[in-house]
């Protein structure tokens, strides 16, 4: 139930599903889509910012502490489906600036889809439907961030390679 960012990056990393459903960076499903059809550029500016925030004071400061849930989240938890956007882990893993693409490698490999970065750093990993992991077809879904393959995410995948 990992996926490990391999490839043409700075930093290997692995990820691990079964812990996002605590994540404060996790997006109801219904919520994805909505949220970026109705911003406007100044929202992206304020965004930007506010990353720009993030990032400079992670670097001098102790990462944050995850709080505490209560019961009533908890049970909200085991109800939804959620996503995680995808841009955190990559900059994390820091590609290499000759890197043009990602494979994501399933676990059929014929299945196997290529993106661009861009297209990679802007999308999701479906996590959990129901508040349940996806122990069938997953461990995720990659979901573009336009929302066009929500009816038909791109299954099984197991591992993302950059090149």
């Amino acid at each position: 139930m990992i996926v490990p960012i391999v490839g043409n990056v700075s930093y290997s990393i692995t990820l691990d599903p079964t812990v996002w459903i605590f994540d404060d960076r996790k997006v109801l499903l219904e919520e994805a889509f909505t949220i970026k059809a109705n911003t406007t550029d100044k929202d992206d500016v304020v965004k930007a910012a506010e990353r720009w925030d993030r990032e400079v004071s992670t670097q001098f400061s102790k990462p944050p502490v995850n709080r505490s849930i209560s019961r009533r989240e908890g049970e909200t938890f085991l109800e939804n489906s959620y996503v995680m956007p995808i841009y955190d882990f990559i900059h994390n893993a820091e590609i290499n600036t000759d890197a043009k693409n990602a494979t994501l490698v399933t676990w059929n490999d014929e299945s196997d889809v290529t993106l661009t970065i861009d297209e990679l750093e802007s999308g999701y990993f479906l996590f959990a439907m129901d508040g349940k992991p996806l122990k069938e077809d997953g461990p995720v879904h990659f979901l573009y961030g336009d929302g066009s393959n929500k009816d038909n995410p791109i299954k099984h995948v197991k591992k993302i390679h950059i090149h």
